[in-house]
């Protein structure tokens, strides 16, 4: 089955070394996630690389193209380290509120692991009006979204086990994003200004106990 990340990228390839490509895409990480989408330039790219404009534009036929790739392949590498972590926290829960508060910590972990993409989406957030059409909602599409529905599908299980009172799971999932670590990613912006543990473990079991009120089974409630 194709995906949209395929699609996606199927559109900005252009025939040449796979290596060649992922050293201009590497190199456009780095740039974007220092410059931002405005300042980048397709030469400055091509300098970060050790190459000429021309080889970035072989690949990348404009300097849009080329951040829809670069977003797009660290939303995957996001969504899959995501999809690990509510595959891990919930694949045996004992007790609730515990096992939430660790699967929101671990949830936090790609803040440090990739930090070149989430410097690209503080960026972007700054930048959105200036944005290519169509790149927001592709990347969301490819990461945000994807992430989510993982971690419905995750939460649907435990709310057959019993252990949740959930009629709509992507609901909930946008919730458990929202109330467990939308307050460290919003303090800490993307994990550019990095919390204490003392305030991280606050929020999180804040957010937990906010969530468990919502959706614990009615006995708990």
């Amino acid at each position: 089955m194709t995906t949209i990340l395929d699609a996606a990228l199927t559109t900005v390839r252009a025939p040449g070394p796979a290596e060649e490509r992922r050293h201009v895409v590497r190199a456009a990480r780095g740039v974007f996630a220092r410059e931002g989408w405005t300042h980048t330039t397709v030469e400055a790219v091509a300098a970060e690389a050790g190459t000429g404009p021309e080889t970035v534009e072989h690949y990348f036929k404009d300097k849009g193209r080329l951040l829809l790739a670069v977003l797009l392949e660290g939303a995957a590498a996001v969504a899959a380290a995501l999809t690990a972590v509510a595959e891990e926290h919930l694949a045996e829960v004992t007790d609730l509120e515990r096992d939430l508060a660790a699967l929101g910590r671990a949830w936090l972990t790609p803040l440090i692991a990739f930090p070149e993409h989430f410097a690209i989406v503080r960026h972007i957030g700054a930048e959105t009006a200036r944005l290519p059409a169509g790149v927001l909602e592709m990347w969301q599409s490819a990461g945000p979204r994807q992430t989510q529905r993982e971690l419905a599908r995750r939460l649907r299980g435990l709310a057959d086990a019993g252990l949740l009172d959930v009629a709509d799971a992507d609901h909930a999932a946008d919730c458990f994003v929202r109330l467990v670590v939308g307050g460290v990613v919003q303090r800490s912006f993307h994990g550019a200004v990095p919390l204490s543990d003392f305030e991280t473990d606050a929020l999180i079991e804040s957010g937990v106990a906010d969530f468990v009120r919502l959706f614990g089974p009615a006995t708990a409630r």
